[in-house]
């Protein structure tokens, strides 16, 4: 590949009621300059992820990267939108840049503010990342939608509440050594899998611990041309990218599959010449959990309907054969649309550089793969990281 990560930013994820989106943006786009090392005239391109559908006021928002530093000034910034893929297309788009040779340095910014928007309207908002023909009057919002899905996988391979629960359990478990995480705290399996008044079902057999969280916060990267990001501190390079988009209506397809996220790995992985088994780690989807479940399928870790066997025999526990979410994912950490995709590939370099905070490194991390999905696998975005050696 021709670009490297060089440099990065990540905010705490959660509830800012005194942020702004320019506030947020601004923040980490110096803080990534700053990790870089460099000024903000070294800067070829701007690209910001940021979805938006209606959480803020401020749309076009491409330009608010600039206030971050008048050398930003005149530069080109655009901003890209494919759900709650927004921040992986960010990211690469950034790297086309680079590639075709337009740029020779860009700056990625991925955010989001959710949790100024009434309850209500935060489930028609998210909602527009599905079919609205289809999808549009279903009862809980996108968790709705994934009620639906998570109920069609027990119809056909069994009830596999116990595997969600310890999905769930996993993921909180390792989200407690994040810094970053809007929710640090092991709930145990047990709460994880019984209904409570504080672990109430939200839809289908989906509880409020299966779904992500509603959150705030920003992410920043540099990206620079590999054989340029040979004279840094430090440099990630992209071993691979894919990018599969698939159709939107879930009526096209065979939702319990997740064909598009099949495609994305398969095409990163005979990218960069290797095997899934090859990867150190994985920081995966889990919008909700029955989505992990289900990537460890389209990913190849397990056979079609077997998920449950990676979580039940350990596989993706930190210490495991293919650690999934070491960093809590989506499920602990938060999921602000726009700054997720550009996260997972913060805190996939930081394991790779050895920069991990203390409890969520992965020993030896020598290869990182990263899954981001738009909607119900319809935008699918893999990227596969190394260490510059």
């Amino acid at each position: 590949m021709t670009a490297s990560i060089v440099g990065w930013a990540h905010t705490p994820f959660g509830k800012f009621d005194a942020e702004t989106v320019e506030g947020l943006v601004t923040k980490v786009a110096n803080e990534a300059l700053a990790d870089a090392g460099i000024s903000a005239a070294d800067v070829d391109e701007i690209v910001l992820g940021h979805f938006n559908a209606g959480f803020s006021p401020q749309d076009f928002t491409a330009s608010l990267v600039l206030q971050a530093d008048p050398h930003l000034r005149f530069k080109p910034a655009t901003r890209v939108e494919n759900a709650c893929a927004t921040g992986s297309a960010a990211v690469h788009q950034g790297i086309r840049a680079i590639a075709s040779g337009a740029a020779r340095t860009v700056l990625v910014v991925g955010v989001e503010q959710m949790t100024r928007t009434p309850a209500a309207e935060i489930g028609k908002n998210l909602l527009k990342a599905s079919y609205l023909p289809e999808d549009g009057d279903t009862v809980g919002g996108f968790a709705g939608v994934f009620g639906k899905i998570a109920q069609g996988y027990f119809q056909k391979y069994g009830d596999q509440s116990d595997a969600l629960a310890m999905i769930a359990a996993k993921n909180h478990k390792n989200g407690v050594a994040n810094p970053y995480a809007q929710m640090r705290k092991d709930f145990g399996f047990e709460f994880c899998r019984s209904e409570s008044e504080k672990n109430p079902y939200v839809a289908g057999p989906l509880k409020r611990t299966d779904c992500s969280l509603v959150s705030d916060g920003a992410a920043a990267l540099v990206l620079m041309d590999s054989e340029a990001a040979k004279g840094m501190n430090k440099a990630i390079n992209f071993r691979a990218t894919a990018h599969a988009q698939d159709f939107l209506p879930m009526s096209k397809r065979d939702i319990l599959q997740f064909e598009g996220c099949t495609v994305a790995w398969q095409r990163a992985l005979e990218q960069a010449g290797l095997a899934l088994t090859d990867l150190s780690f994985v920081e995966t989807h889990d919008c909700f959990t029955v989505a992990e479940l289900i990537e460890y399928e389209a990913m190849g870790l397990t056979p079609k309907g077997q998920g449950a066997r990676a979580i039940k025999e350990g596989w993706t526990q930190k210490d495991g054969k293919l650690p999934v979410n070491p960093s809590g994912g989506l499920k602990a950490k938060g999921h602000p649309i726009g700054a997720t995709g550009v996260s997972m590939h913060v805190l996939t370099a930081m394991q790779l550089a050895g920069q991990a905070p203390e409890g969520m490194q992965i020993n030896n991390a020598k290869l990182g793969g990263i899954f981001n999905m738009g909607g119900a696998a319809v935008a699918n975005y893999v990227s596969i990281l190394e260490p510059v050696k």
